[in-house]
């Protein structure tokens, strides 16, 4: 059974559940098969950092 995981930023239940639901469309479509568990991880802006930034100081512009 493939697992998919999801790193990013919060979102919504809603979008949540049409992401779910597109990933496992296409792993799906592509394995054959018909199990897939979809993993989404919530990175807050302060845990995540670019080019030598924090994302939450990125934000503050």
């Amino acid at each position: 059974m493939p697992t998919v995981i999801v790193e990013g930023p919060k979102i919504d239940v809603e979008k949540k559940r049409e992401l779910v639901r597109r990933i496992t469309e296409v792993i799906k479509e592509v394995y054959g098969i018909p199990h897939v568990t979809v993993l989404i991880k919530e990175n807050p802006p302060e845990n995540v950092g670019i080019d030598g930034e924090l994302l939450l100081d990125k934000k503050r512009g």
